[in-house]
């Protein structure tokens, strides 16, 4: 797997209602022209895992990691927060698999410099299916691609470069 110096993971699955908010955060900075140095990866729900343990075993040089992902902390849903793997205390992040995900990052913290953009859900419907965010939690994708710009030094400002041509995407220009 070829890692970038700066790797962005959103970590969920959209099966389960707000657990797929990392997800659609990817999903929209993919739109973005990010710099060459960037990749962005959907991580899913079981990937994360196996995904951090790679990088920490990689000789390649990844310097900066971001995770998206739904977080539990007593807010209201969709408040977004900024953790660090010394925020986690032990046992405290697992995936669906109920792999212990501090682990990994606690190997990776050392070597890399690990950001965690953590979202309230409302609802996390596993292991019932339903597809789509709740409303507080969708509204909560702007500002969550905002702070990882941020987090990764890139001026989000008023203009965004888009890929593609908007024509492609159904939106018309004035």
């Amino acid at each position: 797997m070829l890692f970038q110096e700066i790797v962005i993971v959103g970590c969920g699955n959209p099966l389960f209602a707000d657990d797929g908010f990392g997800p659609a955060v990817v999903e929209e900075l993919q739109k973005l022209d990010l710099p060459e140095n960037v990749k962005v990866i959907d991580g899913g729900l079981g990937g994360p895992h196996y995904l951090f343990t790679l990088m920490a075993q990689s000789d390649e040089p990844v310097k900066k990691l971001v995770i998206v992902d739904i977080a539990e902390f007593g807010a209201e849903p969709g408040t977004l927060v900024r953790l660090t793997p010394d925020d986690l205390p032990p046992g405290s992040y697992r995936d669906v698999h109920s792999w212990n995900l501090v682990e990994p990052l606690q190997m990776l913290k050392e070597r890399v410099d690990i950001t965690i953009i953590g979202c309230q859900p409302k609802r996390v419907t596993e292991p019932n299916f339903e597809l789509g965010l709740t409303d507080e939690v969708n509204l909560a994708i702007p500002k969550a691609v905002r702070h990882v710009l941020k987090e990764i030094g890139v001026d989000y400002g008023a203009t965004i470069k888009i890929k593609g041509d908007l024509r492609e995407e159904g939106v018309t220009q004035a």
